[in-house]
């Protein structure tokens, strides 16, 4: 009984310890993750550098980026969300390397996808060459950017829709196609509900991919103000011209990026209550 008694207090003992350290790392994460974005606010406020945010600069690389994410994701959502859906119910030849050309961007450095985009679409490219002669150029387009977006976005909203696309439960369908519900039907009216959360995430994470995408947009779009200057590249366009510009940028897209990722978890947490 003696020993038993030990073991249970060595076992509390282990459990405080471990619990003492997951709260730990979790206040060092969460610390180390606030301060940078912590120290963006501050120096706004203490620099007035928000004037900046007004800037006719700023206004262009906001409007271009809401107008090239936009069409990214409308573009991931209708081509991705049927794709993923394929990948998660279907085995075909060849499943594996589709697969993995998928994730590929996901690895990929930015600076190696644009050049990849550039060979592919430039007007030297693979297609792009063919694309000349009907008189249409996409390297250093607003098109271009939009490619760049796609290119390392998409796997994001793939991923995770095959993924919660494989845990809804067929015999819910099944039942559904036994009452005289069409494919389509139960692909719209069931499947797509009941993984609506997970493809809400998959989406919020591809649209921050996107709207944060440099390296594959300054070389296959370049840095052109109101045609491929998204907010990332405007930031870096200002950083050694006048940086409490490039500090009020940083701020206006953390701000945006936090109204929508709140704007995403409110659409998520109505997505289950449906379901549940």
């Amino acid at each position: 009984m003696k020993l038993k008694r030990s073991g249970r207090g060595r076992t509390g003992g282990g459990d405080k310890l471990a619990s003492g350290f997951a709260v730990g790392a979790l206040a060092l994460l969460a610390g180390f993750v606030a301060l940078p974005l912590l120290s963006l606010v501050v120096w706004m406020l203490n620099e007035g550098s928000w004037r900046a945010m007004a800037s006719p600069v700023a206004i262009d690389a906001l409007l271009l980026s809401l107008r090239t994410t936009a069409i990214t994701m409308i573009i991931i959502i209708v081509v991705g969300t049927p794709a993923a859906f394929v990948l998660a119910r279907t085995e075909f030849p060849g499943k594996r390397l589709v697969n993995t050309l998928i994730d590929i961007p996901a690895v990929l450095p930015p600076s190696a996808a644009g050049i990849a985009l550039l060979l592919a679409f430039g007007r030297a490219g693979l297609l792009g060459e063919h694309l000349q002669v009907f008189g249409l150029q996409l390297s250093f387009t607003t098109a271009a950017v939009v490619l760049a977006e796609l290119f390392v976005a998409t796997h994001f909203y793939v991923r995770q829709a095959a993924v919660s696309f494989a845990r809804v439960d067929q015999s819910v369908e099944e039942a559904a196609m036994v009452d005289g519900a069409s494919r389509a039907g139960v692909f719209a009216r069931i499947t797509v509900p009941l993984a609506l959360p997970a493809l809400v995430a998959g989406a919020v994470t591809a649209w921050a991919r996107a709207l944060g995408e440099f390296g594959g947009t300054i070389v296959f779009a370049g840095s052109f103000r109101g045609v491929t200057q998204t907010m990332p590249l405007a930031i870096y366009g200002t950083l050694e011209s006048d940086f409490d510009a490039a500090v009020a940028l940083s701020v206006l897209v953390l701000g945006f990026s936090f109204a929508v990722i709140l704007a995403a978890r409110f659409c998520t947490r109505k997505a289950e209550e449906r379901a549940g």
